[in-house]
């Protein structure tokens, strides 16, 4: 079996262009990181404890790695994921403890073959542990061992990894709801010199359709920021001064994640109107998805006020397995991609602030059909839009490149907001930012080998999705 990571994975094949790839590739694979968009949460490096063990380091966080698991046949309970009701687990005595979590990656490991979750894990298993064959059913144990004993190592802790994958910025993602003590904290530590900042992500408070008890978070935005939510005008308030709350600790975007990316606005009126009908129960058809579509034409106005980047991703239909979701609760990987429009749902929003000098909207996606028939023509004209990476499901080499190849001849290169990881799992982040920058500069050696691009700009551009862009358009 042959040793992984190969030195020249995700390189053309062919000689001339592996060698100009290669070339791009070693000019950016070691420049910083910047990590705008993922949910890490910033508590690992506030208590900066060692991991617990394999499962919680690489598993149990990657949505991805369960998911995948889980399409096998596995349920969640024997991967050691916690039911919200505390019921028993299912299965033998121990199943859901962590070594039987990891024998059962370690079994259905030729599961992963050919896909994007097998490159970031072999990426981290090699570059953390030193482990470059495949994991199986009779090593599973040794590897286990292994990687607990390097886990106790001081360098193993989230603070010292932060300075190994040679991170610049990592941004989180939080509620309005969230005091952001860790946030606080990491701040005023003299012994932290990282850089984490929060993001500001107000879907379970601006689209009443997302959660329970939308009203019950309406009164604690109240309480978390002092100003009464009673009235519509006082939830705004409220929403805005919580925004600056994230401002003053460093924050520098936004996060929406809404159904659909409609925004149309109310007048104060209406949405008051509204707003008092969505609290008191009273709601008629169509009032969730109206103040919805309202409040993300809301949060563009905010934005274009205190100038965070308004960050847009939309079309994902989120906890499709309800009876997972009711006994696991989100996040367990049970979200699937939904057709998404954007010419003419964003058209009143970018009408009226696509062309606002402190506004920025980064809109992301999810269905490839939009590419080049919606995102890269208007990304072309609004000097306000930007393109999201590649993102969930899409950020993988295949579709990266035919994202760029669908993009980049209408909206060009500078109208990409570089590569997200967008991921929970910590040690992943090195190796989402490592495959993105190969796929990247594979794409850009075969524009320079078909002479559409000469060598000084291949190596502009390389630079520019791996750093610059994120950097610039992110505002870090």
């Amino acid at each position: 079996m042959t040793a992984f990571p190969h030195p020249d994975r995700l390189l053309p094949a062919d000689p001339a262009t592996r060698a100009v790839a290669r070339e791009l590739y070693e000019a950016v694979a070691g420049l910083p990181i910047l990590s705008p968009h993922g949910h890490v949460d910033a508590g690992i490096l506030l208590r900066d404890e060692p991991y617990a063990g394999p499962v919680e380091l690489l598993v149990r966080p990657d949505h991805y790695v369960l998911r995948l698991l889980h399409a096998q046949g596995i349920p969640l309970e024997e991967l050691g994921v916690p039911v919200l009701d505390g019921a028993a687990q299912v299965g033998w005595p121990d199943a859901g403890t962590p070594r039987n979590v990891w024998r059962l990656l370690c079994r259905h490991w030729p599961v992963f073959r050919g896909t994007v979750m097998r490159l970031w894990l072999e990426h981290e298993l090699a570059d953390l542990f030193g482990i470059r064959e495949p994991l199986g059913e009779e090593t599973a144990d040794d590897t286990y061992d292994l990687i607990a004993s390097r886990l106790a190592e001081p360098g193993m802790r989230p603070r010292a990894l932060y300075r190994h994958f040679g991170l610049e910025v990592l941004a989180t993602t939080d509620s309005p709801l969230d005091d952001l003590a860790a946030h606080r904290a990491l701040r005023d530590d003299p012994s932290w010199d990282g850089r984490v900042v929060p993001t500001f992500r107000p879907d379970a408070l601006a689209d009443p359709g997302h959660v329970r008890d939308w009203g019950k978070l309406v009164e604690r935005l109240g309480a978390v920021s002092g100003i009464s939510t009673a009235s519509y005008s006082g939830y705004i308030a409220a929403l805005e001064s919580r925004r600056e709350a994230f401002r003053a600790l460093g924050a520098t975007a936004t996060d929406h994640g809404h159904w659909t990316a409609d925004a149309v606005g109310l007048s104060d009126w209406e949405a008051s109107r509204l707003y008092d009908r969505l609290r008191s129960g009273r709601r008629d058809q169509g009032d969730e998805a109206a103040f919805a579509s309202h409040m993300l034409m809301e949060m563009a106005r905010m934005s274009a006020d205190d100038g965070l980047v308004m960050q847009l991703h939309p079309g994902v239909d989120r906890g499709h397995d309800t009876p997972s979701l009711v006994r696991f609760g989100p996040d367990m990987g049970a979200d699937f991609p939904v057709p998404t429009a954007f010419t003419s749902a964003l058209a009143s929003l970018l009408g009226r602030f696509g062309s606002h000098p402190a506004f920025r909207l980064v809109a992301f996606t999810v269905d490839e059909t939009t590419f080049s028939r919606e995102l890269a023509p208007m990304a072309s004209y609004y000097p306000a839009l930007w393109l999201g990476a590649p993102w969930w499901f899409l950020d993988a080499p295949d579709s990266m490149n035919r994202f760029w190849s669908a993009v980049t001849e209408t909206a060009g290169f500078s109208k990409s907001a570089g590569f997200v990881d967008d991921t929970r799992a910590y040690c992943s982040v090195p190796a989402r930012h490592d495959l993105a920058r190969r796929a990247h500069c594979s794409f850009l050696a075969r524009l320079v080998v078909e002479h559409r691009l000469d060598g000084q700009d291949a190596l502009d551009l390389a630079a520019d999705f791996a750093y610059h862009l994120p950097k610039s358009v992110f505002r870090l």
